[in-house]
């Protein structure tokens, strides 16, 4: 064939490789497209609840010892056995977990994944704070997001659950403890209402490197605005407690006068009877002081989230039981503190006996690197031993959810790691997902990314 005939062929099938190119890349990008908003049905809800049993593998119970060479049965969305030796039912699916760690699924207690999605440059994605001061009837469970594709990006290192908070205002309004996993809010739903979210007014909010803190509250810095808006936050609990009494003394005699309803006093009733906790944010040893005091002095259930320099007031903190959400392990310290003062502050809440859990404190976009900011305090202090329960048991017992989430025990929900290596190394990776028993597929929009421009076709000019 000479040059010219080879050259006009060449010619010739530039157009169908180029084709080709395209159709090919665009098959890819169906493929993506489908799961990169977390759109994909199976990967939305999960598989269907079944039975499984996972075999041989080493086993992180958290509220117990290690099992090696242990099993553990899910069945019905619950951990129906945990153990060295297990009774098998039939009909189980079997997987062969020889050489691979389990663990209960990471929970991060302060956060607003499912409410922002692009927290810079796209307002309308951002369903974090609501309009006024004083919000306690707001529940960030009805603003979630489950198709947000930070769920899929942040599960798949091993975090299940996150509690997502409102943000602004004095009274932000309810967080709502969830799975990542469901087609609907309600289905991610653990715990609806877990906590009131409150900013003191004339609070720093997260002071110092402290994420926590965002949306300090109105008429921050002090001055007459903010005592008078302290004041309007004390009646407004005075008001909730004398509501639910005249309720109770309604339903004992019928022939007092109805009161009238009102829903933001009905929300606030679990808090002023202590059911429901009020998280604090909080990072300066002051206003932390501040927060604990207005607690106590309205009798709520305090819980406070930043916690730069809690280590300050660790006896009070102590003293009073009073647990502390750390949202500023991998912060920037002062200038004139040391370089490893915020690295350190986990381990010394713990030394000094004060209950506490690691968080990122942040939007979607950075719980994913919650197990890296527990191994960080463990590489400065804090043991292995406490930097797991520092995600695990310790953020569910915060939340009041401990009878549900945060180990691996007989009758708790099946939300389980199973992962190649320990859980808090960045290069480990999950191998086995489950949320609520379903098994979910390991897949996310970085992944998908990946797949996608790994086989990207090459164009001939």
């Amino acid at each position: 064939m000479s040059r010219f005939s080879f050259a006009a062929s060449s010619r010739r099938l530039v157009p169908l490789i180029l084709t080709a190119t395209i159709a090919s890349a665009a098959t890819a990008q169906t493929g993506v497209s489908s799961r990169v908003g977390n759109n994909d049905p199976q990967t939305i809800g999960g598989s269907e609840r079944g039975t499984f049993i996972i075999r041989n593998a080493r086993v992180f119970t958290v509220s117990g010892p290690v099992i090696e060479n242990g099993m553990v049965l899910i069945r019905d969305g619950l951990i129906a056995a945990v153990g060295p030796n297990i009774t098998v039912p039939q009909g189980a699916r079997e997987i062969d977990a020889r050489g691979l760690n389990v663990y209960p699924g990471m929970i991060d207690a302060g956060t607003t994944l499912g409410l922002t999605e692009v927290s810079g440059g796209a307002a309308g994605t951002v369903d974090a704070t609501e309009l006024g001061s004083f919000n306690p009837s707001i529940m960030a469970a009805d603003a979630i997001n489950p198709h947000s594709s930070q769920v899929g990006v942040t599960r798949i290192v091993g975090v299940t659950n996150v509690v997502s908070m409102p943000r602004g205002g004095i009274i932000s309004g309810q967080s709502a403890f969830i799975n990542l996993l469901g087609y609907t809010a309600k289905d991610m739903a653990v715990t609806p209402s877990a906590a009131l979210v409150v900013n003191l007014p004339g609070s720093g909010g997260g002071g110092r490197g402290g994420r926590g803190g965002r949306g300090g509250g109105e008429g921050a810095g002090g001055g007459a605005a903010a005592a008078q808006q302290l004041e309007e936050l004390k009646g407004m609990f005075r008001d909730a407690e004398a509501y639910a009494k005249a309720f109770e003394a309604y339903g004992k005699d019928k022939a007092l006068p109805r009161p009238s309803h009102n829903v933001r006093l009905e929300a606030l009733v679990p808090v002023v009877r202590g059911k429901t906790p009020v998280v604090f944010s909080a990072s300066s040893a002051a206003d932390i002081t501040r927060a604990v005091t207005f607690a106590e002095e309205m009798k709520l259930k305090p819980v406070i989230m930043g916690g730069s320099e809690a280590w300050k007031v660790a006896t009070m903190l102590k003293e009073k039981n009073v647990p502390v959400i750390l949202t500023n392990t991998l912060s920037q310290p002062g200038d004139d503190d040391p370089y490893d003062m915020m690295y350190e502050s986990a381990a010394r809440l713990q030394k000094a006996g004060v209950r506490f859990s690691i968080s990122t404190g942040g939007s979607g976009t950075s719980v994913r690197d919650l197990p890296w900011q527990a191994g960080m305090a463990s590489a400065f202090g804090l043991s292995k031993d406490e930097a797991l329960k520092a995600v695990t048991l310790y953020p569910a017992q915060t939340m009041n959810v401990q009878d549900k989430l945060g180990s691996i025990e007989v009758g708790k929900m099946a939300n389980i790691v199973v992962t190649d290596g320990d859980i808090l190394e960045a290069k480990s990776k999950t191998r086995y997902l489950f949320i609520d028993g379903r098994q979910v597929p390991l897949t996310s929009k970085h992944e998908d990314l990946y797949d996608l421009f790994r086989t990207r076709g090459v164009i001939v000019p």
